[in-house]
């Protein structure tokens, strides 16, 4: 009976190690493991330290590492780039903080909503979908061709470079632009 048990087990885990295994993508040419929450996967990509040390800044590492569940759109150091000059700088400060959280939580959704859940979504709004983010603003999820991109408040754009980074408390889809609210 013993042998049964563990010979079960072992099924079990072979079973789901191909899972496991699937599920990890290579983000910032860093492992990002589903088993390990949002922070402590960002911490480790080399394309989101502005993002991670933004979050740091408007004080939100504890709230990201929750349980969430939270959709998250990471904007990488390049989308950061792309912002007017001194303007990263100037969110970190202090007397920012405000403003910088407003930006920051404008990209999370509360909720873990996949790839197959957002084209779903977009599917279903007939060419868009419409989420509403932790911030309180909306995000408009649209398809071209075969890939998804969002159109924030002001109406920039942003694509969805790799999608479905599975985390313990949410997913994290990387894009290519900072999102403004309003």
């Amino acid at each position: 009976m013993k042998k049964l048990i563990i010979a079960a087990f072992a099924v079990v885990a072979i079973a789901i190690a191909p899972n496991t295994y699937a599920q990890t993508k290579m983000v910032g040419g860093a492992a990002m493991y589903p088993t390990k929450n949002i922070v402590e996967n960002a911490v480790n990509s080399k394309d989101h330290t502005t993002l991670v040390a933004a979050v740091k800044a408007a004080g939100l590492v504890e709230t990201l590492e929750g349980p969430g569940p939270f959709t998250v759109f990471a904007p990488t150091n390049e989308a950061f780039n792309k912002l007017p000059a001194g303007t990263v700088d100037n969110l970190v400060k202090p007397e920012n903080k405000a403003t910088l959280t407003k930006i920051l939580t404008y990209h999370v959704v509360a909720g873990r909503l996949s790839a197959a859940d957002l084209w779903a979504k977009v599917k279903a709004g007939n060419g868009t979908a419409t989420l509403t983010t932790v911030e309180g603003g909306t995000l408009k999820v649209m398809a071209k061709g075969k890939k998804l991109y969002l159109v924030d408040e002001k109406g920039g754009t942003s694509w969805i470079t790799i999608s479905d980074v599975f985390q313990s408390n949410g997913v994290i889809h990387v894009i290519n632009t900072v999102l403004m609210p309003q």
